[in-house]
């Protein structure tokens, strides 16, 4: 696994890698060895940021946590990205090593059986027209929506796009890619 450490308004001590790397490595059992790591820890005002996100072949695994504490923040993100990897152990274990996901049932033995009885289901449908639009005309509607996002026909690309709102008040934009 190579584990690539990022540090936003944060000077990264020896001790803080060597912790992400110990804690995040112990992950490793799960993925195949040249799988990467993308590990952002950043702090504002008084808020510690830990991002984690793991792209594989057929997906992304994500995770992020902010507490007081970068410590906390570290091993309450770790506990996160395990419950994802339980809940979508079905859908993982085809991408992933056969059998992986199985190694730390018994570390959430009540949350496995209610996240196979109980999982998410789709509540509701929602149709629309599409028409082209521009960036700024997709953040005009977002706006008038109310929504945290907005699918559109980008009109310069002719592609579809989700136009989002992220958590520091900006607007993220995912396009497909060939």
């Amino acid at each position: 696994m190579r584990i690539s450490i990022t540090g936003k308004n944060l000077e990264i001590s020896d001790y803080l890698d060597e912790l992400v790397n110990k804690k995040v490595g112990k992950l490793e059992r799960y993925f195949p060895q040249d799988t990467e790591v993308f590990v952002t820890l950043s702090v504002e005002r008084n808020r510690h940021i830990v991002e984690v996100t793991i792209p594989y072949e057929g997906g992304v695994i994500r995770g992020e946590e902010i507490t007081g504490d970068m410590y906390a923040s570290i091993d309450n993100v770790l506990d996160k990205l395990e419950k994802q990897i339980i809940r979508h152990r079905t859908r993982l274990e085809k991408c992933l090593r056969v059998g992986a996901v199985r190694e730390i049932e018994s570390r959430y033995p009540g949350e496995i059986e209610d996240a196979e009885e109980e999982g998410p289901r789709i509540v509701r449908v929602k149709r629309f027209a599409i028409k082209p639009m521009s960036e700024e005309e997709a953040m005009l509607q977002i706006e008038m929506v109310g929504h945290s996002f907005y699918v559109f026909l980008n009109a310069e690309t002719n592609q579809m796009n989700v136009l989002y709102k992220r958590k520091d008040g900006n607007y993220g934009l995912i396009e497909p890619e060939d």
